[in-house]
């Protein structure tokens, strides 16, 4: 159970694949304009990773490796991300389209979103088990969540307050995931 903790303390903060390994900016830096978006993403991000995580490795464990034929690492694992995220798309289309209008492009970037992929392949790379993956798998993408939520949070704030006119809009935006990403740095002691 203590290595389960330690596992998901360093993948939300430690290593979180936002801040501290770089994956994933694209949607970081383009929906965390407003809280209700960045929210709505970290949950599609939640969904997709956990269910591509689980996948990923049963693809991985139970076909690739017997059949020798790891070359189809990549291949594989974008068709499965692909397909989560496409019924993620038609669910939000159905359900909530005021999110799915919110996230516009970004939504459909969830595929070629590294961090997902990223994640899928330090699964296989740290030879987790199946409830390694999916502790990992969870934990990235809450640590991607809550990365999200707290750059939107400051984003937010930044609109109510004065910027220097060179600074404004995206500079600002990547001088504060910058800081934010320093905070987190703090934590890379910890485990």
């Amino acid at each position: 159970m203590v290595d389960y903790l330690v596992l998901a303390i360093g993948c939300i903060f430690v290593n979180n694949i936002l801040l501290m390994q770089y994956l994933g900016n694209c949607p970081f830096l383009g929906v965390s304009k407003k809280m209700e978006t960045a929210v709505g993403m970290s949950m599609a991000v939640i969904f997709v990773l956990v269910m591509a995580g689980v996948m990923t490795w049963i693809i991985d464990t139970v076909a690739l490796k017997p059949l020798k034929v790891e070359y189809l690492k990549t291949l594989s694992f974008i068709l499965v991300i692909a397909s989560l995220v496409q019924f993620v798309e038609m669910f939000l289309k159905k359900s909530i389209p005021a999110l799915y209008a919110g996230l516009g492009i970004f939504l459909p970037l969830i595929t070629t979103n590294c961090a997902v992929m990223g994640v899928c392949l330090i699964n296989i790379k740290e030879e987790y088990n199946f409830l390694e993956t999916l502790t990992a798998s969870f934990t990235y993408a809450v640590g991607f969540g809550l990365a999200l939520i707290l750059f939107a949070g400051v984003r937010e704030r930044i609109l109510l307050a004065r910027v220097p006119k060179p600074l404004q809009d995206t500079s600002i935006g990547l001088v504060t995931a910058g800081m934010l990403s320093l905070a987190f740095f703090a934590f890379k002691g910890m485990v």
